[in-house]
């Protein structure tokens, strides 16, 4: 693949690309429950649990988490144990002990309130730029540009070219150069919607696609094989936010990525509570693999695969 720079996208593109998505989402939106909350730290909560995971999985135990764990100061005064069990079965248990974290700097250095600057955003622990752009447009309705899986491929097919890989500044200029003043919000969650379902990275729907028109790489699939793939959805339906720790190209981060699976399949038996420990510490030693060497973990990411820096 050829390295190549974001081109000037002109005023009457932008647009078309603009009101096209947002037709279509305005049509076929999810209802998730997420989306029916401004409350920022519901929205954390929800774009940690996404990282990585069928949203299908997150949604039954995202309101089981907020149950438990209603407010940050409940979740900051919870223990590393406990925040861990309540979490099972979602995996990478590293997460909520993070999401833990970032609860315990809110309360002690923003007295309980999540910060509306990105720059105090990225000053907390295990919060990078995507989840920060998530937060100040989701929670805040600031104009806050994404940049996860799914936006950054819909951005490289329509803009680029599928066989481009450009680099994630540039995409992340992109994103910005795209957002419409004042609909940050809809425009974001409507990027990830169309990557998720439509724009999907094994089999796009590229015969029924709303941008078909303004795209560089139409058409990516012939129709027959299209109409096969748009029926069963579930396999890409995943969060923007492939983990920050997940490096593909890195020998010891395929290693990683082959015990997690060998977890995942483990856990298609039931497994019984006392095994749970276990199971939990084979984990973290496979976070271990995954993770970067130095910096912050949603920061370390150099492979552009994906997003907290590059979350998710």
């Amino acid at each position: 693949m050829r390295r190549t720079a974001v081109p000037r996208v002109r005023p009457g593109r932008r647009k078309a690309f603009q009101r096209r998505l947002l037709a279509w989402y305005g049509r076929f939106r999810r209802d998730l429950p997420w989306r029916r909350t401004r409350d920022p730290y519901r929205i954390l909560v929800s774009e940690i649990m996404l990282q990585q995971t069928q949203v299908e999985r997150v949604i039954p135990k995202y309101r089981e988490w907020l149950i438990r764990y209603p407010s940050l100061e409940a979740l900051a005064n919870a223990g590393r144990a406990e925040v861990r069990e309540a979490w099972y079965p979602l995996g990478y248990n590293i997460r909520p002990v993070r999401l833990r974290d970032i609860a315990r700097a809110v309360v002690r250095r923003h007295r309980g309130r999540v910060p509306a600057s990105r720059e105090d955003l990225l000053a907390l622990p295990g919060i990078g730029p995507y989840t920060a752009g998530a937060v100040l447009s989701f929670a805040y309705g600031q104009d806050a540009p994404i940049l996860d899986t799914n936006v950054r491929r819909v951005l490289r097919r329509v803009f680029l070219g599928d066989r481009t890989a450009p680099r994630d500044r540039l995409l992340w200029k992109l994103a910005e150069a795209l957002l419409p003043r004042g609909n940050a919000y809809d425009f974001n969650q409507a990027m990830m919607d169309f990557g998720a379902t439509v724009c999907t990275a094994r089999r796009p729907g590229c015969p029924e696609c709303a941008l078909a028109g303004l795209c560089a790489s139409y058409p990516l699939t012939a129709p027959r094989t299209a109409a096969r793939g748009t029926a069963g959805l579930k396999s890409h339906d995943v969060k923007a936010v492939v983990h920050e720790q997940d490096h593909p190209r890195d020998p010891a981060g395929q290693r990683a990525a082959q015990e997690h699976r060998r977890i995942r399949n483990l856990r298609r038996v039931r497994v019984p509570a006392q095994r749970r420990a276990r199971l939990h510490h084979l984990e973290d030693a496979a976070e271990t693999l995954h993770r970067p060497r130095g910096g912050r973990p949603d920061r370390a990411r150099r492979d552009g695969v994906d997003p907290d820096a590059a979350g998710a």
